[in-house]
């Protein structure tokens, strides 16, 4: 059997265990170590283990916790709340207001916790209650939520990306700053959107009656204050690590000391919080642990066969496809396999694969970091199973159908396949703030 049927056999084994659906780190890890074990002996077998060793040498993945607790914290402290309450004041008096101010709460929610589950979580039950008592209609601000809380994989600290440069071994710094202007990029077109269509037909965002407005000056730079500390947790790790006075692990911990110190302030910080933060910052921790574990144990055995080289002959050479072609390709296979996977997932499937070629091919790794990443978050709202519709389905409010969370993503697919085409073809988009910070 030649190695690229070794290869096609080893990733069609992978997709029919993944429809079994038990662990995807398990069911990629054990094809890996198999594999490896009927190719090249007992030798072959401790991949799995060189792997787990690598894994151990990573100092950088101390991050990863410490990222998950500062979102975890500043989440279940009360100040996601507090935020909308600000959006809520300073932006109902304009028409579509409250559903900008969403797209603004799920900004800043990203800025504080690097998970789509987070801002979902958090519209579905605060903002999305409160934009349909006041009016708002059902399908577009359905669609709002859904699309705004896909930005939380994008805007660092986003732990996909950290994800990806584990895999990718590309530096996160760089992948953050890259993340930074596509994702602002992306909630502006949101907005641009939504207040062009509630401009056009005022009766899908009604605009705040006047007495509700009618909020004293002290309360609103009060409530201002709350949104801006998320920030000052943010630009402070953000500062110190870009300045050079602390590593990215010292900056993570900054980072989820800052949060822990906002929670005391706000006299959150109990017993139950810490329980609660640190058990859900485990769980998430160890299932990023275990997936890059078995990206690795099969990369390995995919490197070793030249499955790569096989598949670059077999576009460029045999079927005659230029390498813009090859990428477009790619992204598509990101989209059909978002309808049934989750972002971690798709990575660690095609990891082995996509990364090298990409390489190959000679497109800059940081920028198809972004792209992945803008590919996972269409993925996530694309019907028929696109994993972000039904979380939604579980978390929103009666009155809510899956008929309803259906339709309304299909604007918001549109705003951000645009988006998606304006970083591939304007690479700079991505790559400014990373080529800056390198002084290039």
């Amino acid at each position: 059997m030649s190695y690229e049927l070794i290869a096609l056999t080893m990733f069609v084994s992978m997709l029919m265990l993944l429809a079994t659906g038990q662990r995807v780190f398990g069911m990629i890890g054990f094809v890996g170590a198999t594999a490896a074990l009927l190719l090249w002996g007992d030798g072959g077998s401790n991949m799995a283990f060189a792997g787990a060793g690598k894994l151990e040498s990573w100092y950088a993945l101390v991050t990863v916790p410490m990222f998950i607790l500062m979102g975890y914290v500043l989440a279940e402290s009360g100040i996601a709340g507090d935020l909308y309450r600000m959006f809520h004041v300073w932006m109902g008096g304009i028409r579509g207001g409250l559903a900008l101010g969403t797209i603004g709460l799920m900004v800043m929610i990203s800025v504080i916790n690097g998970l789509s589950i987070a801002g979902m979580a958090i519209g579905a039950t605060i903002a999305l209650p409160e934009l349909l008592r006041r009016g708002y209609d059902k399908l577009m601000v359905t669609g709002v939520v859904q699309a705004g809380s896909t930005l939380g994989i994008l805007i660092p600290p986003s732990v996909v990306l950290v994800l990806y440069a584990m895999i990718a071994r590309q530096p996160v710094d760089q992948l953050w700053l890259a993340g930074i202007f596509p994702g602002l990029l992306l909630a502006g077109l949101f907005m641009i959107y939504i207040a062009g269509r509630c401009w056009l037909q005022p009766h899908l965002g009604p605009a705040l009656p006047k007495e509700e407005r009618n909020i004293p000056m002290r309360e609103k730079l009060k409530l201002l204050w709350v949104g801006i500390v998320p920030l000052l947790v943010f630009g402070l790790m953000i500062g110190l690590f870009v300045t050079g006075i602390t590593s990215l692990v010292e900056s993570s911990a900054v980072g989820a000391a800052a949060a822990c110190l906002a929670a005391l302030l706000k006299g959150k910080m109990n017993k139950a919080l810490i329980e609660s933060t640190f058990r859900k910052t485990l769980d998430v921790t160890c299932m990023f642990m275990w997936i890059i574990l078995a990206a690795l144990c099969f990369g390995a055995v995919f490197d070793g066969l030249g499955a790569v080289n096989a598949v670059k002959s077999l576009f460029l050479e045999k079927l005659g496809l230029e390498p813009w072609e090859v990428l477009i390709l790619m992204q598509l296979s990101f989209l059909v396999m978002g309808m049934f996977l989750d972002d971690t997932a798709m990575l660690v499937i095609v990891a082995p694969l996509y990364i090298p070629l990409v390489r190959v091919l000679g497109f800059d790794l940081i920028w198809y970091g972004v792209l992945y990443t803008i590919t996972c978050q269409i993925a996530y709202i694309t019907p028929p199973f696109g994993y972000n519709l039904f979380l939604m389905r579980t978390m929103a409010p009666p009155g809510i159908t899956m008929r309803d969370i259906y339709h309304s993503i299909y604007p918001f697919v549109v705003v951000m396949v645009i988006a998606l085409a304006l970083v591939m073809i304007f690479p700079e988009i991505a790559l400014y703030l990373p080529q800056l910070y390198r002084g290039q």
